[in-house]
C-alpha cells in the first residue's frame, strides 16, 4: 500500500482582502497540518478572491498576490499545497495554481478552459492556456520591476504541467476544466497521474450539487486516480453564493465530503487514500493505453519524503454515506438549500459591508414576510453552527449588538430573538387602502421572528401628493382613468420613510420584489424596489409561496434534529397575494392583475430560458395547463411578452440580487436583453392568427 493523506479546504474569501484572505489560507494550512495532511488543495484564485472583476487587470493585484503566495510558502514545509492566484505572463493574464512543495515554489499550472457563460466572465480578464505548452515565468519584484519575490533568482515553469513528487504523480483540472467534454483528466490518466486536484470557484445553483458529484466520482473512476475537489464558500463578492462542498473520491467511491453553506471562515475535509490501489485498477483496465513518449518536458520532478501511514488509516467510506451535511438526506432539499443559501449570503453581505442590520418594509404579504424570515433564519442557523462567541466576533464592529449578546441569556432561542431585534427592523406602512388583515399579518410575522417593528401611517403623505398633482392639473384624479398613477404613488410614498429608518439604524434596506414580478415589471420603481439588496429577486413567486408554507409547517433542520418552523406564517399563507393599492372594494389580487403565478413562471421559463417564440409557448402551456381555455392562455402569453419587452429598464435598475439558479433574470450576471426592442410584434401576430383559427375550429 502507498497511503497518502490528502485534503481539500473551502474558504470564505473576499476580493482584494489581502490580510483576511492570507490569514484564512494560513489557518487552513495549519489545520490540515495538525491532522497530518500531506497534500492540500485550496480553491481557485483564493489569494485574490475570484470576484475581483477588472482588478485582475491591475498590476497591483498581481504584486499583492505574489507577496501573499511568498508568505504562504513558509507554511508549507513538509507538505504539498496548491493555491490559486492570477499570473501576468507575456502580456496576458492567466488563472493559475501555484504548487508549493516542502516550502518551495515548484511551478504554475494554468487553466485551459475558461468559464465565459452565465454568471462567469473569465475570458474578459484571462487567457486560456494552450494544451501541452510549457514556458518560463519570471516572478515579479515587490515594486513591480524585474525578477524577484518567491525564488527571486529562480525562473519558474508555467503551463500545462504535471508533477512527480517523491514518486507520486500530481495533476490538475481547474474548475471549468472538469465541466467540458475534453477534460484534461483523460490526458493526465495516460501519464499515470495518481492525484488530480480541482481548485474551484463553482457558484451555487439549485440542482448543481449532483452534477459536481458526478464529475468528481466519474473522474476518480475513469481516470483511476484520487480526485480532490476544493471550492469557495459563502457570499464572496455580493451576488454569487458559494456552497463549499469539498469532495474526495478514489476509484469511483466518495470517501469524504465537507459540509455545505457553513458560516465558518474555512473548513478542511481530509481522507487517507491508497494510490497503489488506483494504480492496480488502471493496470487491470485492458483498454488503458499509457503515453510512453520518453522524457516529458511537462513533467516536473521533485523529491519528497511521504510520511508512513498505517493501513488502518485509509478512508473506506463509499457512496452517499460520505455526505457531509446532516440535513441533505431529505425530500425537501430545494427548500433547505434556499433557506441556507440565503441565510449565509445575507450574513456575509451584512458583515462584509459592515452594516448594522437589515430593514424591511413589511407589508403583511408573502414577499416581505419571506425576506424577514430569511433574516431570522440567518441568525438561528449561524448560532446553531458557530455559536454565540464566533457569531458576535464576526459582527464585532457592531458594538451595541455585542453588548446585547453579552447581556443575554444562554438559551439559544432567547439569544436569537435578542440578536434579531438588533439586526432586523421592520415597518408596516399604511395608507387608507390598507386593511386589517395585512396589518395584523405584518405584526404577527415581526413578533414571530423577533424584529423591532413599527407601524407608520403614510396616508397624509399619499393624499398630499395626490392633491398637489390635482391642483397642478386642474382636475381630480379618478381610479377609472388614473389607475396606475394612483397605485404607484402609494408605493413610492413608502420609500422615503423606510430609507430614513435605514439611515438612522445604519442598516441595509432589503427590497422585496421577486423574480416573477421582475419578469413582467409588476413593481413600482423607487417604491417596493427601493433597497440596497434584493435577496429574493432570483426566486419565482410560486416557489416562494410554497416555501413559506414549508417554513410554516416544517422548516430547516438544526443540528440537534429539531426543525425551525414558524406556524405564525399562517397569517400570510392564508391570503391571496395582493399589492393592496386599490380601494378595498376593488378586491385587488396580483393574479387578477397579471395571470396565475404558476402559469406566469411556466411562460417565463419557456420564453426566456428556452428562448421560444409566443406561438410555441402557447402550444406548450396548453398541454401543461389543460384546465385553462386556449383563448385566455393566448391572451396571457401575449401579456407576458409585452410586459417582458417593455420592462427591461426596470430589471436593469433592481438592487443587486443573489444568484440562486441558472435561470436567473439578472441582466448584470445572467440574462441580457435590450432595453429597446421590437417587442415581438411579428411573433405575436403569429400567435393571434393561430389562436383565432383554433377558436374558429372549436366554435364550428
Amino acid at each position: 500500500m502507498k497511503l497518502i493523506h490528502v485534503a481539500a479546504a473551502v474558504l470564505n474569501q473576499t476580493p482584494l482582502d489581502w490580510r483576511g484572505n492570507l490569514l484564512r489560507c494560513q489557518a487552513a494550512i495549519r489545520e490540515a497540518r495538525s491532522r497530518g495532511v500531506s497534500v492540500l488543495c485550496l480553491p481557485e484564485l483564493c489569494l485574490t478572491g475570484y470576484g475581483c472583476e477588472d482588478a485582475f487587470l491591475s498590476a497591483n493585484t498581481h504584486r499583492r498576490a505574489w507577496l501573499m503566495m511568498s508568505e504562504l510558502l513558509q507554511e508549507t514545509h513538509g507538505m504539498v499545497v496548491s493555491v490559486g492566484l492570477p499570473v501576468w505572463h507575456q502580456g496576458g493574464v492567466y488563472n493559475c495554481v501555484m504548487v508549493m512543495i516542502d516550502g518551495v515554489a515548484a511551478g504554475l499550472v494554468a487553466k485551459r478552459f475558461l468559464a465565459g457563460d452565465g454568471i462567469h466572465y473569465e475570458p474578459r480578464w484571462f487567457k486560456a492556456w494552450p494544451v501541452g505548452v510549457r514556458d518560463v515565468f519570471t516572478p515579479p519584484e515587490p515594486d513591480g520591476e524585474g525578477a524577484g519575490g518567491a525564488g527571486s533568482a529562480v525562473l519558474l515553469p508555467i503551463g500545462d504541467l504535471i508533477f512527480d513528487i517523491g514518486g507520486v504523480r500530481l495533476g490538475f483540472e481547474i474548475c471549468e476544466d472538469a465541466w467540458v467534454a475534453a477534460r484534461p483528466g483523460a490526458g493526465l490518466a495516460r501519464l499515470g497521474v495518481d492525484l488530480i486536484l480541482n481548485p474551484s470557484a463553482s457558484h451555487f445553483a439549485f440542482g448543481k450539487l449532483e452534477v459536481r458529484r458526478r464529475f468528481v466520482l466519474e473522474g476518480s473512476r475513469a481516470f483511476n486516480a484520487t480526485y480532490v475537489y476544493a471550492n469557495l464558500l459563502g457570499n464572496e463578492a455580493g451576488r454569487a453564493i458559494y456552497d463549499g462542498d469539498a469532495m474526495i473520491a478514489t476509484g469511483g467511491c466518495l470517501v469524504a465530503e465537507g459540509e455545505r453553506f457553513s458560516f465558518a471562515d474555512f473548513l478542511v475535509t481530509d481522507a487517507v487514500v491508497d494510490v497503489e490501489a488506483t494504480r492496480m485498477a488502471q493496470a487491470r483496465t485492458s483498454s488503458f493505453r499509457p503515453d510512453l513518449t520518453g522524457d516529458d518536458p511537462l513533467l516536473m520532478v521533485a523529491g519528497f519524503r511521504w510520511p508512513l501511514l498505517a493501513a488502518a488509516a485509509v478512508s473506506r467510506t463509499s457512496g452517499f454515506e460520505a455526505r457531509g451535511d446532516y440535513w441533505q438526506k431529505t425530500d425537501d432539499l430545494k427548500e433547505e438549500e434556499f433557506a441556507r443559501a440565503e441565510a449565509l449570503a445575507l450574513f456575509d453581505y451584512l458583515r462584509k459591508c459592515r452594516a448594522r442590520g437589515f430593514v424591511v418594509s413589511l407589508s403583511g404579504g408573502a414577499d416581505s414576510a419571506a425576506v424577514a424570515c430569511l433574516v431570522h433564519l440567518m441568525v438561528r442557523l449561524a448560532l446553531d453552527e458557530i455559536g454565540r462567541a464566533e457569531l458576535v466576533a464576526k459582527l464585532g464592529y457592531y458594538r451595541e449588538l455585542v453588548s446585547a449578546a453579552d447581556g443575554s441569556e444562554a438559551d439559544e432561542a432567547i439569544l436569537a430573538r435578542t440578536l434579531t431585534r438588533w439586526l432586523l427592523t421592520t415597518a408596516y406602512q399604511a395608507t387608507e387602502n390598507s386593511g386589517p388583515v395585512t396589518r395584523q399579518a405584518a405584526q404577527t410575522v415581526a413578533g414571530a421572528v423577533g424584529a423591532r417593528h413599527f407601524e407608520l401611517d403614510v396616508t397624509a403623505l399619499h393624499q398630499g401628493y395626490v392633491q398637489t398633482i390635482e391642483q397642478a392639473l386642474g382636475r381630480s384624479l379618478e381610479w377609472s382613468a388614473d389607475d396606475i398613477a394612483l397605485q404607484n404613488i402609494q408605493a413610492r410614498v413608502r420609500s422615503p420613510g423606510i430609507w430614513m429608518l435605514t439611515n438612522l439604524t445604519g442598516g441595509l434596506l432589503l427590497s422585496t420584489s421577486n423574480r416573477s414580478e421582475a419578469a413582467v415589471g409588476y413593481a413600482t420603481m423607487d417604491g417596493d424596489t427601493s433597497g440596497g439588496l434584493a435577496p429574493i429577486a432570483g426566486i419565482d413567486k410560486a416557489f416562494l409561496r410554497h416555501w413559506l408554507c414549508w417554513l410554516e409547517n416544517r422548516g430547516p433542520r438544526l443540528r440537534n434534529g429539531m426543525r425551525l418552523f414558524l406556524p405564525e406564517l399562517q397569517a400570510v399563507t392564508a391570503q391571496a397575494p395582493t399589492a393592496e393599492l386599490r380601494p378595498p372594494g376593488a378586491a385587488q389580487t396580483d393574479e387578477a392583475d397579471l395571470m396565475p403565478y404558476p402559469l406566469l413562471d411556466a411562460i417565463e421559463r419557456l420564453a426566456i430560458r428556452d428562448k421560444l417564440p409566443p406561438l410555441e409557448v402557447w402550444q406548450l402551456v396548453q398541454r401543461e395547463f389543460p384546465h385553462y381555455e386556449a383563448g385566455p392562455l393566448a391572451a396571457w402569453v401575449e401579456r407576458f411578452y409585452r410586459l417582458w419587452s417593455r420592462n427591461q429598464w426596470k430589471r436593469e435598475r433592481y438592487a443587486p440580487s443573489f444568484h440562486l439558479d441558472d435561470e436567473n433574470l439578472d441582466p448584470k450576471t445572467w440574462c441580457r436583453w435590450p432595453i429597446l426592442s421590437g417587442g415581438f410584434e411579428v411573433e405575436l401576430d403569429d400567435l393571434r392568427v393561430a389562436a383565432a383559427a383554433q377558436n374558429s375550429h372549436f366554435g364550428s
